[in-house]
């Protein structure tokens, strides 16, 4: 025991104050799974729901309690906790603590730990959770047991909000709870109070940076490409500069006249037509962008106005630019008939991939991802894989931003994509959810569904493209090493995944309702009705997929560049 002069505090009394500190950087949401050493963080947690000014979420999975916070992260731009016990509880968050650490969320891992002397002893539970993440987090402090947390905490939530030089990202604060774990014989829950409405900060970029105040002396043709996470901004230089305008789903800037829809299948033919390129956010999807932004012949600038969480300075070829000017300059202005000429191609283009998909004369899963881009409002999570990949394909830009987008692109996995936009769903003001994901990312994290009863319930749509395996792999290099016969079955069985999984009574099991669709009209017809929790089943083929995209290639590359009039 400790013979500190300081007198140790109770373990009660250090979850309040730890919490209290909380509540006072921000903290409104908290994600805690069940577990004895944590008990003290639950019983302080308990009293300040009851006191209206924390909303609790409860979940009986570490991994998916994890994702839950980063999806309410990510909704709010607020920090969250996700508290744990001790030994594997705390390794199973390891997952969603990389994906905030890759997209700058500050998710804030409250672990419970043994006190030091039980470490090294063979104690039930009791492992090295010091520095458990390693590189993934921004900072990470151990709190011992019976300290004031007060002081320690300031120091990683500073970390977790970043600085001019470090990108905003998770932190872990590892606090050790000695007996006993349970309040005081005299301590009770208050009266309880209505719960404390705190709105989350609003997610709207910059746009006030004056593109329109410079003009360019030198002509270009340039264009705009928006990653995962560039926002409004991108939108508005392109606009503001007349330029085309390439923009992934989850950018957030695929909307407005400049943007290109199907810019990717453009690409192919017309990439030599372009001289340099602005970069907003991170390029994730598509290897002809990555094409366009590694050919040493184009130019190529990066809008980094603050340090990005998904690279090193010096990594990558872009000319980084936080100076309005500077990237006006760069850009320069576009010659006659360069934003028009793309624009054409771009209608062109979608027609061609409108016939060629319609042509399959059934649903398949551009079709699907069309439809869910179309009527999508509120929140949209677009699952891994295809999925995301058949929106970037075939989402028609709008005139204007209809439903803000989310994806796990941090590390593009489909770890905990369920419980990430549940987690999105809860946040506060948080508008219904849709989330379209093929079934093998659903299957993986198909524990999300479980919303313990007397839980917060989100309003959200899961809808599910079943072609029963990972098509993906198909419209790789794999699918022709699968029609080349050599590998025999291995691609099918190793890589697609095929499985028999009915969701129908999954959907029972976990007290969601189920629905299933088997036209366009009916998926229509279902997005544009109410309802709570759902799961819409959409079964499609995934024979096919190769000669699908195979022949919206050979269509697109048919297209020639407009002639100047």
């Amino acid at each position: 025991m400790p013979t500190d002069s300081v007198p140790e505090l109770a373990s009660i009394d250090v979850a309040r104050l730890l919490l209290a500190a909380l509540q006072n950087h921000g903290v409104r949401d908290v994600v805690i799974c069940p577990g004895s050493r944590s008990a003290p963080l639950a019983y302080a947690l308990a009293e300040a729901e009851a006191a209206g000014t924390i909303r609790l979420h409860v979940r009986i999975d570490e991994r998916g309690a994890g994702f839950t916070a980063l999806g309410l992260s990510l909704a709010s731009s607020a920090p969250v906790p996700v508290v744990t016990t001790s030994g594997t509880a705390v390794g199973e968050l390891l997952p969603s603590v990389m994906e905030a650490n890759h997209v700058g969320a500050r998710l804030l891992v409250l672990s419970a730990d043994r006190p030091t002397e039980l470490h090294g002893t063979g104690a039930n539970q009791t492992t090295n959770q010091v520095d458990l993440f390693g590189a993934h987090v921004r900072g990470s402090v151990t709190i011992p047991a019976g300290a004031n947390p007060e002081s320690l905490l300031a120091a990683a939530l500073a970390s977790a909000r970043g600085s001019e030089t470090v990108a905003p990202g998770p932190v872990q604060i590892n606090v050790a709870f000695r007996d006993p774990l349970v309040p005081a014989p005299g301590d009770k829950l208050p009266d309880f109070a209505a719960n404390v409405s705190h709105p989350p900060v609003a997610i709207t970029a910059n746009l006030d940076h004056g593109w329109r105040n410079h003009a360019p002396a030198a002509e270009h043709r340039t264009v705009v490409v928006a990653g995962h996470g560039a926002g409004a901004e991108a939108e508005d230089f392109a606009r503001a500069l007349g330029l085309p305008l390439f923009a992934e789903p989850s950018s957030n800037a695929r909307f407005g006249p400049n943007a290109i829809g199907p810019y990717r299948t453009l690409l192919a033919k017309h990439l030599a037509r372009i001289e340099r390129v602005v970069l907003f956010g991170r390029p994730t999807l598509s290897r002809p962008v990555g094409l366009l932004l590694g050919n040493p012949e184009i130019a190529s600038a990066l809008w980094s106005p603050a340090p990005a969480p998904w690279f090193e300075a010096g990594r990558r070829r872009e000319q980084p630019i936080a100076d309005p000017a500077e990237l006006v300059e760069f850009a320069g202005f576009p010659p006659a008939g360069w934003l028009g000429h793309w624009q054409q191609l771009g209608r062109q283009a979608e027609k061609s991939i409108r016939e060629s998909i319609d042509a399959t004369g059934g649903l398949n899963g551009p079709l699907v991802a069309s439809v869910v881009w179309e009527l999508s409002r509120g929140n949209l999570v677009l699952g891994s894989s295809n999925v995301i990949r058949d929106a970037d394909l075939c989402g028609s830009p709008a005139e204007g931003a209809a439903a803000v987008v989310y994806a796990n692109r941090g590390l593009a996995g489909i770890d905990g994509t369920v419980a990430t936009a549940t987690g999105i769903a809860l946040a506060r003001g948080s508008r219904k959810t849709t989330l379209l994901v093929g079934d093998v990312t659903f299957l993986h994290d198909v524990g999300g569904l479980l919303i313990g009863e007397g839980e917060p319930e989100p309003e959200m749509d899961v809808v599910i493209l079943n072609d029963s395996g990972g098509a993906i792999f198909s419209t790789l290099e794999h699918g022709a090493v699968e029609e080349s016969g050599r590998y025999a079955n291995a691609v099918e069985r190793l890589f697609a995944t095929p499985h028999r999984v009915r969701i129908q009574p999954l959907a029972a099991a976990y007290g969601w309702e189920y629905l299933s669709v088997d036209t366009v009209e009916e998926l229509r017809d279902v997005l544009q009705s109410p309802g709570i929790r759902r799961i819409i089943e959409v079964a499609v083929p995934r024979a096919g997929l190769r000669t699908m995209h195979a022949g919206i290639a050979a269509r697109i590359n048919e297209l020639d560049w407009p002639e100047t009039h």
